[in-house]
């Protein structure tokens, strides 16, 4: 009898145990091309609100730092890298949408879900071929050829059952077919990464500019977004799964008449994302994260702590959870180094890292000198460069939830 309640205590406990351990979390993430965030929000997006509401919604930027080492072009191929390696165009080395020579030692959320859990259940939908077949660069040697589970991608290059219009059309339809395919692949085979991507939006403003059939792609890219949304639904309700969307554009538009992109003026810079995560931070909430903070946030709801080599190249700092500093900001006079910062626990200690090496972009790891513990509430530090001679310097600021980086190029 004894024996008996036992092996029932012990039942009792591993089942409450299991009952009371976090679902992995699934994760989609959404590019909808070409919108600013001033369209956005001054049009009725019922699905996009009603994420929101399960998250939040917060501006967003592109392109880098303005005028500085890390200026990126408004472009599209170049914002879905930047998104896709949580860096900015100095280091994934994506500058247009040729997508001519990316640097894959820095890695997608693709590389590092398949390199930290090989059993990720990975999947992309999307127009652009490209996406999959150069910016993430499956099978590709220098991604160690990389493989993903499932794609449904390429249809530009069918004109067959997609006949190039005028009107771009085409695109449209390939948008619903992409959607289409996403939400059924979600609810029934229930992937653990997906990217979805749709074209239509900057079609329509690169043809139309600010207008009323832009705004009619907008309304319809947020119907397609509630399928998928739908579809998330019901693995939620259905078997008890974690799923978290973020979705974001990968430039805002010309202040003139709305059509083009590229540049470095304010709205082509302004964009936005929208997620239903419910950890949101100060950071999502009060300041204004860039497309490269999405990566940090999915790494995170992945479990996945890049090693420190890696952890410390990712510009973006995560929108979700704990943060120790954010928002660094390295300026030089003379040879004096300031520093400032964001802080999020008065009471930490913060570590500033100096390295004058730059094989990482070539895969060599760099040397990190620890030059100083400061306190986070502090805000800023100085450091005297005249005891690190060089013309280039790679700045790490770290504490316990996470790391920023920047650089200083001189003259």
């Amino acid at each position: 009898m004894l024996k008996i309640h036992f092996l029932i205590i012990f039942s009792f406990i591993y089942f409450t145990s299991l009952l009371g351990q976090e679902p992995n979390t699934k994760i989609v993430f959404v590019i909808v091309d070409g919108i600013s965030a001033d369209v956005i929000e001054k049009l009725d997006t019922p699905n996009l609100d009603a994420i929101a509401k399960q998250g939040g919604y917060t501006r967003a930027y592109v392109g880098g730092v303005n005028d500085g080492y890390s200026e990126t072009p408004t472009i599209s191929a170049v914002g879905y890298s930047s998104l896709l390696t949580g860096t900015w165009a100095n280091k994934h080395n994506v500058w247009g949408n040729g997508i001519k020579d990316p640097n894959y030692n820095y890695w997608t959320i693709f590389r590092y879900a398949k390199e930290h859990r090989p059993e990720i259940k990975t999947a992309i939908f999307s127009t652009w071929l490209d996406n999959r077949t150069k910016l993430v660069g499956e099978s590709l040697p220098q991604t160690d050829h990389l493989a993903l589970n499932y794609h449904f991608d390429g249809f530009e290059l069918d004109t067959l059952n997609f006949p190039h219009d005028e009107d771009r059309k085409y695109i449209h339809k390939i948008d619903e077919k992409v959607v289409n395919e996403a939400a059924r692949y979600i609810k029934a085979e229930s992937p653990d990464l997906s990217w979805v991507y749709l074209e239509y939006t900057d079609d329509m403003g690169h043809r139309y500019g600010d207008s009323d059939q832009f705004h009619n792609a907008i309304t319809i890219m947020d119907q397609q977004i509630g399928r998928l949304f739908k579809a998330m639904e019901f693995r939620q309700n259905n078997y008890g799964e974690d799923w978290q969307i973020f979705i974001t554009t990968d430039h805002g538009r010309d202040k003139e008449t709305g059509k083009g992109h590229g540049g470095q003026s304010e709205r082509e810079r302004l964009t936005w994302i929208v997620t239903n995560a419910r950890d949101v931070n100060d950071y999502f909430t009060e300041g204004t994260p860039g497309i490269v903070d999405i990566l940090p946030a999915m790494l995170r709801s992945l479990e996945i702590s890049p090693k420190r080599d890696r952890a410390f190249e990712i510009d973006g700092v995560s929108i979700t959870g704990r943060l120790s500093v954010s928002d660094l900001k390295a300026s030089v006079l003379g040879k004096e180094l300031t520093l400032n910062w964001k802080c999020y626990d008065d009471n930490e200690k913060l570590k500033v890292y100096l390295s004058t090496q730059n094989g990482f972009k070539n895969g060599i790891s760099d040397f990190y000198k620890l030059v100083k513990k400061v306190k986070a509430s502090n805000s800023s530090t100085t450091i005297n460069l005249g005891e690190y001679p060089s013309n280039f310097y790679k700045i790490v600021v770290a504490g316990k939830h996470n790391s920023t980086n920047s650089w200083i190029v001189l003259e």
